[in-house]
Parts: C-alpha cells; sequence; structure tokens
C-alpha cells in the first residue's frame, strides 16, 4: 500500500474527478487545505458528458479571476433556450436579464473545462490529482472512515486521509460504501447517445421535440446526439431496428437523415438510464458526498454539472476554514447537506414536473402536438425570463468566500 505521495498524510481525498471532485479540490487547496483527487479515468476526455457551462458557474469563475482565460477556449454562447416541436419554436429561457458578468450559456466540451481546473490546481502547493485510480474500499479506524483503498496500474493502494469526499457521480461507489441510504425518483427519461458527423457550417437547434426528443450537441466534427424516450422502452427501441432509429431521429431532423448512415450498428449507440436519486444523508463520520453522488440530476435542462459545482462551492466556503485547524464534526459535515439540500430537490422537481411534457411519447406515427408547458411559456412572456433564472442561476447560487473567512 502507498500514500498519495510517499509519505504525506493528504488532509483531504476526493474520489471523483468530475466537476464537482476537481472544483471542491482546487477551492480547498486555495485555501491551503492539502487535496487529493482521484479519477479513475486516464485522463478526462470521454464523450456523453456535459458541456454546458451556466451563467452561475461563469459567476464563480470571475469571482476566483478565470472567467476571461476560460472564454478564450474555443465555445458556443447561448443567450437563450429555445426549443422546435414538430414545425413550431418556442423561446423557454432567456437569461438577457440575469444579473451576471456572464449572461449565457457556454458550450465547451467538459474535458477541457476539467482540464482548465486542474491546470488551475496543478498550479498550488496544495493540490494532487491522480488518475488512474479505481477506489474499491474505505479505510475506518475506530468507527470513522480514514481513507481509500483501491487499485492502480494493476497495484494495490491506499490514500489515508481526515475527511474523504465522495465526489463520484450517479453510480458513486462511495456512497455505496459508506451504506448511505439512497431514495430514488421517477425518471422522465432514458436517452440513447451517438455521433453522427457534422456538414461544415451546419447549424441545428438544441432542442427539438415530437416523436421523442433530440438534443444535439455540436462537436465541430460531428453531432453529438442524444435521443431521449420514455424510461422502460429502450429494448422496444432496439427491437424495431437501427434502420427505425435512423428514422425517427430523421423525422424529428431531416438534416440528419443522411448523416445517420454513419451508424452501423448499436455498438455505436449508447444507452443512458437516467437515475435521479438523492441522498437521505449526505455524510458520515469522516466522510462526505457531494454533486451526483449526493443526488443524481436528470440530463434536462442541462444543470447537473453546474449544480455540482455549486456543492462544491458550499463545501469549500463551509469545510475549508474548518480543515486548516482541525477535523469537522459530524453536524459541520451535515451543514453541506443543509445548504444545498433545497436547491438540489427543487432543481430535481423542476427537472421532473416541468419538463416532462418536452418529452414526448416515442412513437414516430403520433401526432405531434405542442406540450401543455410550452404553451403556456409561449403565451407568458415573463415565464422564460423566471425559467432562464432558473436554469441559468439556479436556487441559492453559491459564491466564493475569500480565502480565510470563516463561515458565519
Amino acid at each position: 500500500m502507498t500514500d498519495h505521495d510517499g509519505g504525506t498524510r493528504p488532509r483531504v481525498c476526493i474520489v471523483g474527478g468530475g466537476p464537482a471532485g476537481v472544483m471542491a479540490g482546487v477551492l480547498l487547496a486555495r485555501q491551503g487545505v492539502p487535496v487529493t483527487v482521484l479519477e479513475k479515468h486516464a485522463d478526462f476526455h470521454r464523450d456523453f458528458r456535459g458541456d454546458t457551462i451556466h451563467p452561475s458557474t461563469l459567476e464563480i469563475l470571475d469571482e476566483l479571476s478565470w472567467r476571461d482565460d476560460f472564454l478564450r477556449l474555443p465555445h458556443d454562447a447561448m443567450s437563450s433556450v429555445e426549443i422546435a416541436f414538430g414545425d413550431e419554436r418556442v423561446l423557454v429561457a432567456d437569461f438577457s436579464r440575469l444579473r451576471a458578468a456572464s449572461p449565457f450559456v457556454a458550450f465547451v466540451p467538459q474535458w477541457d473545462f476539467l482540464t482548465f481546473l486542474a491546470e488551475r490546481g496543478a498550479a498550488l502547493p496544495d493540490f494532487a490529482l491522480r488518475h488512474g485510480v479505481e477506489v474499491t474500499g474505505l479505510v475506518r479506524e475506530r468507527g470513522r472512515v480514514t481513507g481509500v483503498t483501491g487499485m492502480q496500474d494493476g497495484q494495490a493502494v491506499r490514500f489515508d486521509a481526515d475527511l474523504v469526499i465522495g465526489a463520484d457521480g450517479r453510480s458513486s461507489v462511495v456512497r455505496t460504501l459508506a451504506g448511505l441510504a439512497v431514495t430514488a425518483d421517477t425518471t422522465p427519461i432514458d436517452v440513447f447517445w451517438m455521433r453522427v458527423p457534422r456538414r461544415q457550417g451546419e447549424h441545428l437547434p438544441l432542442f427539438t421535440g415530437g416523436g421523442g426528443a433530440l438534443i444535439c450537441i455540436d462537436r465541430g466534427a460531428y453531432w453529438q446526439l442524444a435521443y431521449a424516450f420514455p424510461p422502460g422502452t429502450a429494448d422496444r427501441l432496439r427491437r424495431a431496428g437501427l434502420d427505425a432509429l435512423r428514422t425517427r431521429i430523421a423525422a424529428l431532423r431531416p438534416e440528419l437523415a443522411d448523416a445517420t448512415s454513419a451508424l452501423t450498428g448499436w455498438d455505436d449507440v449508447h444507452e443512458l438510464k437516467v437515475r435521479v436519486d438523492h441522498l437521505r444523508r449526505w455524510s458520515a463520520p469522516g466522510l462526505l458526498c457531494i454533486g451526483d453522488a449526493a443526488h443524481a440530476m436528470s440530463p434536462a435542462g442541462g444543470v447537473g454539472i453546474n449544480l455540482a459545482i455549486q456543492d462544491a462551492v458550499a463545501t469549500a466556503n463551509l469545510l475549508g476554514p474548518i480543515l486548516v485547524e482541525r477535523l469537522p464534526s459530524d453536524r459541520e459535515l451535515d451543514a453541506v447537506r443543509r445548504r444545498r439540500l433545497v436547491p438540489a430537490r427543487v432543481t430535481q422537481r423542476f427537472q421532473d414536473r416541468i419538463l416532462r411534457g418536452f418529452y414526448a411519447p416515442a412513437d414516430a406515427a403520433a401526432p405531434i402536438r405542442l406540450p401543455r408547458p410550452l404553451r403556456i411559456v409561449r403565451r407568458l412572456a415573463f415565464l422564460r425570463h423566471l425559467t432562464g433564472r432558473l436554469i441559468g442561476l439556479g436556487v441559492r447560487p453559491e459564491h466564493v468566500r475569500p480565502a480565510g473567512v470563516r463561515p458565519r
């Protein structure tokens, strides 16, 4: 067994190198808390991850004086959200009235965003990032979590810590190992992810509804597509055949009819079973879960990455000043849940109840009718600004507290 650098005991070990984990690590290290972030993959470069950096996250980057550097990365800016549904288009979210330094959503591949954060962390003496570490166990001493065990390059490794933070996503190993009880919610959709070629200069709506729903993310040389459908119908779609899926996609976006020929088999189509859930408790002695590990989100609205970032900021604000001096108590760990529970639950309910109607049944023969939520938003203009506020900034947006400032 080895520790993170051959002898130095890290104060915090974060499991999961996604947005919540890397941001929490950087913000804690910025306060002088030694942090090691463990990521099981060899790099950040994976498809089918959220790419939307919302105004709330851009505000945080601005507070850190990183926003201008970040926006020099190749990106697309979206100041409003328009949904195509059949032959109709409806403006459903307008960010123009947000009191924010950047009132738009920036589309940046998540691997670029994580690399950007990791580079900022690498400049800090108390930040370490270890790729290729798969955590398989928790270390416990006298009823308290004191580290993790795992595998790296075929070798057993151990990382001791005063606090373990589980930021390892909706399939969190940490929360399972800790025995934290999970409450599952209903899910309005499941998703097929795939990629097809993109013509130079081709522009498509982000969201198209009708027989199922299609999300189109511009990756430059290709479109990353998400075909959403009611949960439990994936097997029926597979039985109908790949040609039927191509037909459904072309019915939503005729421009993609030729591009879908690039789908040569079901190996080119990846199923994401959307799971929406939340932990009753986010913490145990010596351990805390944040982000999707604490409250798995639907991809609706693209808010999951930004809610995870908010959790990370709250964690650093509440626990950073404590960790530079001592171990946080159980109640101090639970303060993160008490602060972030309402924003997480309100957002999950918004995704389920408000956006459920946007995902029509996956029946290409069904008549396309504008869902009731869209009809209401089209009629009441103020709702598009309210939706823009909820999607863009969220409930109870967090702000970076200057290093060394104690929470009240």
